[in-house]
């Protein structure tokens, strides 16, 4: 069916549904993170909205702050990429305690480091595609996820190259998660192309 919905314009109502998803998602995500930390994991309510993206990287602190980007190819009924973020701090949390260390402890991202994060990435990921595939009666799924600690203006350009010149929309979606006094915190963007975006939307009712 086709849609004369204007990505650029999207409403109140499809951005409700839109944070709707984000919050099941991110609920999801927090169970996940739980059981394989093995903690009780909390979560605040999670910042949603659309934009372009050309805004991405101001939302990470800049083209040049350097973090950890986790990408994942989407494939199915919907194509695109999902980018798991997180500032170096955050990351060095999670990793201390995968490996049951002092929460600040100095880390080095190794290679038993980075499988981790990598893996983290990967399960919270597919609880938000999950969510979305089952909201959504849509087939979605992930690729094996790449890793890569650089600039944040490096790792966005990976999706940007491929699908920016179809779609300028990004869906994004913060996630603070809390152990303790401690938070971490996780940037997910969804980056579908257009014609996904579309597909999205109508199987929600809404476009």
């Amino acid at each position: 069916m086709k849609s004369d919905i204007d990505l650029n314009n999207i409403n109140s109502f499809h951005l409700d549904v839109l944070k709707e998803i984000g919050n099941i998602g991110a609920g999801n995500a927090a169970t996940a993170l739980a059981k394989l930390l093995n903690k009780r994991i909390d979560m605040k309510v999670p910042q949603i909205r659309v934009m372009k993206f050309s805004e991405v990287s101001d939302v990470l602190g800049g083209a040049e702050s350097e973090v950890v980007g986790i990408l994942l190819g989407v494939t199915g009924d919907i194509t695109g990429n999902i980018v798991f973020v997180l500032d170096l701090l955050s990351a060095r949390r999670l990793v201390n305690i995968l490996f049951g260390k002092h929460i600040d402890e100095e880390t080095e991202f190794g290679s038993l480091e980075t499988s981790a994060l990598q893996e983290v990435g990967n399960i919270l990921a597919g609880a938000y595609l999950s969510s979305l595939s089952n909201l959504t009666n849509l087939r979605i799924m992930s690729n094996i996820p790449g890793i890569a600690i650089d600039m944040a203006g490096a790792i966005l350009s990976v999706p940007a190259v491929e699908f920016g010149k179809n779609s300028d929309t990004v869906l994004y979606i913060e996630n603070e998660f809390t152990y303790g006094n401690n938070s971490v915190v996780g940037d997910f963007f969804l980056v579908p192309d257009e014609a996904s975006y579309i597909r999205l939307l109508n199987a929600l009712g809404v476009a």
